[in-house]
């Protein structure tokens, strides 16, 4: 009895094994190489994978084809115009659904592989762009390094989607010289804005000045126009008045002018012709007054 209970219990056993070896539960993100009697067979997954037991079938490798990064460390390069300037980057890729078994069946470790291309590409690239360019034109360095690199991981089934610059360290001497141009710059931009300033406060100031010498100029001339309208108008009443006046008026004005004359302490006067018109009427009001005098004594007598 405890010989057949050990017995099961092993065929148990040796049957979880085999359905363990034929039964495989493959994520969604993996794919894995599947080798018949050594040479490759497919690449299966994702799901419910069923294998013939080894060494029928064997899994020679599980590839995950998510992204990942690989960082590349702190590297002194050589510019064009020989500055030595050291730079970090990290390396975005991944693995190609379609060609999964290139990055197993083509290279060994393709991980360690491309951070090694990746130094000497670097390299190379820096190589040919003189030191101000490198540091002004990081995107187009990113750009350049993705394209070389991704030609290089095309064969292994690798995929190289970003590269992204983490620092630039220039030399010293570089650091000081840039340092010095952006005080420099900052002094610049402080200059001209101040002298904006200045100017835009002049132009302000000078048309405050124009305008007031535009409503003063106006003002005066308003001023005038009602000046003149005024003196128009008293001389039209004055004509207005004269041309109303009669002989007798006239009369008394040139004699109330003769009296002012005869009040003055002056020996000569000078007598305008028209008084030598007042004679007529002089006489006739001498007269009428003659004649009104001695009419009633007349009567009275």
């Amino acid at each position: 009895m405890n010989v057949t209970l050990v017995v099961l219990a092993v065929l148990i056993v040796i049957a979880l094994i085999i359905l363990r070896a034929i039964i495989h539960i493959v994520p969604q993100y993996q794919r894995i190489v599947v080798f018949r009697f050594g040479s490759f067979d497919r690449v299966a997954g994702p799901g419910l994978i069923l294998l013939y037991p080894p060494p029928i079938q064997t899994i020679a490798q599980t590839i995950d084809l998510r992204e990942f990064v690989v960082e590349i460390p702190q590297q002194t390069c050589i510019t064009r115009d020989n500055a030595p300037i050291s730079i970090d980057f990290l390396i975005y890729q991944r693995v190609m659904e379609e060609q999964a078994k290139d990055s197993f069946l083509n290279i060994q470790n393709f991980r360690q592989a491309i951070q090694g291309i990746a130094q000497t590409t670097l390299r190379a690239v820096i190589g040919n762009i003189p030191l101000d360019d490198v540091l002004a034109k990081r995107d187009e360095i990113n750009e350049s390094l993705r394209v070389k690199l991704d030609e290089i991981t095309h064969r292994w089934g690798v995929k190289v989607t970003n590269v992204e610059i983490k620092e630039l360290t220039p030399p010293r001497d570089v650091q000081e010289a840039m340092n010095r141009q952006l005080t420099a710059e900052r002094t610049r931009r402080a200059s001209v804005t101040e002298a904006e300033g200045k100017k835009a406060s002049a132009i302000l100031v000078a048309d405050g000045a124009k305008q007031a010498a535009i409503l003063e100029a106006e003002g005066a001339r308003q001023a005038a126009i009602l000046r003149a309208e005024g003196f128009a108008l008293a001389l039209s009443t004055i004509n207005q008045q004269a041309m109303g006046a009669d002989a007798k008026t006239m009369t008394l004005q040139y004699l109330n002018t003769l009296n002012q004359l005869g009040a003055s302490p002056a020996t000569k006067f000078i007598i305008p012709t028209e008084f030598t018109n007042l004679a007529g009427p002089l006489a006739a009001l001498a007269a009428a007054r003659g004649d009104g005098d001695t009419g009633p004594k007349k009567a009275g007598g």
